[in-house]
């Protein structure tokens, strides 16, 4: 039986972002294809680790546990797999109980263009040029960076962390910054405080959570001793006065967010630490990267801070 996929939010996954494919990866590489899928096939039984994006997805399906009539949210696995080898990635699927039944294995080619027909509001992938490819085609996508992970299964609530210029909102004022300096910027933002940002990449994603929020907020008004399993942060290197331009923006979208932080370019990783976010997205990889905390990185390679880099 189908039911529209257009009416929720989809979050699309790539295999490498969801498992650990460390060792599989290693035997494609020095071994090859056929070596690869002998090996897939030799353990399809074997469950694959948990990878860096585990924690979000296993917590972001959950959501349709609290909300079962209208279940608001899916996860389709996109991969470069073939449908031979993906079995043992829906095994390892199945393994660990998430509720995953749509995919697209695409025999080593990449996905991305399939992101916009399944509806998907983000594409997580550990694939860097599979990102790049979305993210050059207008599709909102983000890489999912290595690390270590920790996923309390007694911790309910699923904390989602954004920056917000060049990923929730457009890179205009980061162009700004780039083509000036701080004072540049600061008077930038003074003069259009009262101007909305345009969408960034990650916008609907940041959207459709709010959505969830205000559903979510008004089951815990009804059900006052019920627990809140959804929290959304803005975590920028902005401080005041810019900061009055990112209320204004989320003024006129008609959202709000739980906690934000106007850090004025203070380590974010300070205040990720307490935070505990288990998704965090950002444009520049020098706030991703700073220390090794066990926080699950997600790089959007968009705009401005992205081109300079190369």
């Amino acid at each position: 039986m189908s039911y529209p996929i257009e009416e929720k939010l989809v979050v699309g996954v790539a295999s490498s972002a969801l498992f650990d494919l460390s060792e599989s990866n290693r035997i494609f590489e020095r071994q090859g294809v056929t070596a690869y899928r002998e090996h897939q096939q030799a353990h399809i039984d074997d469950p694959l680790p948990r990878g860096v994006a585990f924690p979000f997805i296993r917590r972001f399906l959950s959501i349709n546990q609290v909300f079962p009539e209208l279940l608001p949210v899916e996860v389709v696995l996109l991969s470069r797999n073939s449908p031979e080898t993906g079995l043992r990635v829906f095994r390892s699927i199945e393994h660990y109980g998430l509720d995953i039944t749509r995919a697209a294995f695409m025999g080593g080619g990449s996905p991305h263009e399939f992101i916009n027909a399944f509806n998907a509001s983000l594409f997580l992938s550990a694939h860097q040029p599979d990102v790049q490819q979305a993210i050059a085609s207008n599709f909102p996508a983000g890489l999912v960076l290595p690390g270590t992970i920790e996923d309390d299964e007694n911790d309910h609530q699923l904390r989602v962390a954004f920056d917000f210029d060049g990923v929730i909102a457009d890179d205009e004022s980061e162009a700004v910054y780039k083509g000036s300096d701080l004072a540049g910027f600061q008077a930038h933002e003074q003069q259009k405080r009262a101007i909305p940002h345009s969408p960034g990449p990650l916008a609907d994603l940041f959207l459709k959570l709010s959505h969830l929020q205000r559903l979510e907020r008004e089951l815990l008004s009804a059900n006052p001793g019920g627990k809140k399993i959804l929290n959304v942060s803005i975590v920028t290197a902005r401080s005041a006065p810019a900061h009055e331009r990112v209320l204004t923006t989320l003024r006129d979208w008609g959202v709000e967010t739980d906690e934000a932080f106007f850090l004025g370019g203070m380590e974010k990783l300070r205040i990720l630490q307490v935070l505990k976010p288990h998704i965090f997205f950002d444009d520049q990889l020098s706030h991703l990267e700073a220390g090794q905390a066990v926080i699950p990185m997600v790089h959007i390679p968009f705009g401005v801070a992205n081109h300079q880099q190369g």
